[in-house]
């Protein structure tokens, strides 16, 4: 078998493993995960057919360039450069020059290649985003803290829920409204904070407001704006302490990290350290297509 037939071989095969989680609900999803798809250090994602290739090496392999290119599919290539973080370039097919609709488990979000790094979801949160919306039912409160462009407040609103979505970036919360409005949710019906975590679950604390669930997915390293840098590995344990001061009685944290830096273990004593002794701890798995580095940690958390 030659070089090039045995790339295809590789992605062929991942794509046809995931190919019962692409169906009418559902059109955005990783399909080829590095090391465990046996090609180290390459990444591929659908957003509605079109294609994101994501490596950690500045050249793209010629064999895999082929493969994408035989595929006829619109492909854009990001580089998983932590000091550079830039849009992804068009690498072949039908360009993409503005934002369009991806679809996950029934749900709509808004998809951009022309706004950074990240495209407007992150995948690897799609069992998590479910979890979420069958926790949530009418009358319950939820607050999406780092919320980015909201994605767990337009599942916890479809649940049910009043969401309040917390982020630094103003054009982020106006995503997070457009993707309500993508799910046929009236923003106006739900909240939206500026500003830094700490600062709002300290004024939220101080108020004696309550929710039913808290999303924490912080970013691994960030500097609010006044200058103040948060660490999840020196942090995060802070962030869950200030948290559960905003819990409702049976209420829930979903708490998750990607950060490389911390084991399982390590990741469950620092969020144990800012917990009441009665809270019940549960890890949650990746899911299934993440067959590769088992790098997001997400914990359930009943008060």
């Amino acid at each position: 078998m030659s070089a090039m037939s045995g790339i295809q071989s590789k992605f062929s095969s991942a794509i046809n493993k995931r190919q019962s989680l692409l169906d009418i609900d559902t059109d955005a999803l990783r399909l080829f995960d590095g090391i465990g798809d046996r090609l180290d250090d390459t990444f591929l994602e659908t957003f509605a057919d079109h294609w994101v290739i994501s490596t950690r090496d500045n050249q793209l392999d010629s064999e895999v360039r082929t493969f994408l290119e035989a595929s006829g599919k619109s492909v854009y290539w990001k580089r998983l450069d932590q000091h550079q973080k830039e849009d992804p370039t068009h690498l072949c097919g039908e360009e993409q020059t503005g934002a369009f609709l991806a679809k996950e488990s029934g749900v709509n979000y808004e998809i951009s290649f022309q706004s950074g790094y990240s495209q407007g979801i992150f995948l690897d949160q799609r069992e998590n985003r479910k979890r979420v919306r069958a926790a949530m039912s009418e009358g319950k409160t939820l607050l999406n803290t780092f919320a980015y462009t909201g994605a767990f407040s337009v599942c916890a609103a479809l649940g049910g829920a009043i969401t309040t979505t917390l982020d630094l970036s103003q054009p982020y919360l106006d995503w997070a409204k457009r993707n309500m409005q993508a799910n046929d949710i009236d923003p106006s019906q739900h909240y939206f904070c500026k500003g830094d975590t700490f600062h709002w679950l300290k004024r939220f604390a101080k108020q004696g407001r309550k929710f039913d669930g808290i999303i924490l997915d912080p970013p691994t390293f960030s500097r609010d704006d006044k200058g103040k840098v948060f660490r999840v590995e020196s942090h995060y344990d802070q962030l869950i302490s200030l948290a559960t001061q905003c819990l409702a009685e049976d209420g829930w944290i979903l708490a998750s990290t990607n950060c490389r830096k911390l084991s399982d273990s390590d990741f469950l004593e620092l969020v144990k350290k800012g917990l009441p002794r009665s809270a019940k701890v549960k890890a949650l798995p990746m899911p299934s297509e993440y067959t590769g580095e088992s790098y997001l940690k997400s914990l359930w958390i009943n008060h």
